[in-house]
Order: C-alpha cells, then sequence, then structure tokens
C-alpha cells in the first residue's frame, strides 16, 4: 500500500491519538514519547509541509506501529 503526503503537524496529531505525547520542540522538529511496557519510545517529527517517504516509514517503524494502523489515525 502506497503511502500518502502528509504534513508534520498530521503526523504528530495522527501519533496523539496512538497515545504519544509531544515533549519538547526545537527549531522544526518536535519530539514526541510514549510509555509501554517495554520503555520509552522517543520520535522526532519534522514540521515540514511533505514529509519524505522515507522518513515517514522510519517514523512508523519507530513508533511500532502498522503501515495500516498508521494510516486508520491519519
Amino acid at each position: 500500500m502506497k503511502l500518502p503526503r502528509v504534513s508534520g503537524k498530521e503526523v504528530i496529531k495522527a501519533l496523539s491519538k496512538a497515545g504519544f505525547i509531544s515533549v519538547r520542540q526545537k527549531g522544526s522538529h518536535v519530539i514526541m514519547k510514549r510509555e509501554t511496557t517495554e520503555g520509552t519510545i522517543a520520535l522526532v517529527v519534522p514540521l515540514h509541509k511533505e514529509i519524505d517517504r522515507g522518513t515517514l516509514l522510519e517514523i512508523i517503524r519507530q513508533s511500532k506501529l502498522t503501515r495500516e494502523g498508521f494510516l486508520e489515525l491519519v
């Protein structure tokens, strides 16, 4: 399944629905975290108008979500 083009704000909104919280921001990057039974998952989301597909795939992989699960949240 091909990933849609999404903005950084849309990714942050989707990750918030998945239980991630924005911890801080440095420049155009937002750091988000979620506590799990296995430990803390920390992600860096760029606040760009359009996030590259490779970057988006890496964010999805690091968040331990599936592509389908992420697309449902967007």
